[in-house]
């Protein structure tokens, strides 16, 4: 199972159109189930530095599906990841990276975004993970 270009796509403008909604300016990438860049984009204005941590993102929640956010969680000190974000040439582990599940529930990529609080990073990218289902 891996996502297609059109759903790529839709994700990306259904992220967009979430950012706009909030008022911010985000970086949106969008993985395969191989965790290979499939769609990108960098809204006007948004923060150049921002565009490695939302592929980044992408990438951490497809090499585990698992959301950023609860990677992040784990990796704590003292928690089982502790220091997780040190592997696979370097990882995020804050909010803003999402699974994105076909409609039978298999994963088929991640989405990741960067541009704002790890709240609305995370808003954004649920938004464009919810609208592939």
């Amino acid at each position: 199972m891996n996502i297609t270009l059109e759903q790529a796509e839709t994700a990306i403008n259904a992220a967009k159109t979430k950012a706009k909604e909030i008022n911010t300016l985000m970086n949106i990438a969008v993985v395969d189930a191989g965790a290979n860049l499939i769609a990108f984009v960098h809204m006007d204005e948004a923060w150049l530095g921002s565009i490695d941590i939302a592929q980044r993102k992408a990438k951490t929640a497809r090499y585990f599906n698992m959301n950023t956010g609860e990677i992040g969680k784990l990796s704590q000190p003292g928690g089982s990841l502790y220091n997780i974000e040190h592997s696979n040439g370097g990882l995020i582990t804050f909010p803003g990276g999402v699974c994105i599940e076909d409609a039978s529930g298999n994963i088929i990529g991640a989405i990741g975004v960067s541009g704002s609080t790890v709240e609305n990073d995370h808003l954004v990218a649920q938004s464009g993970a919810e609208s592939v289902k």
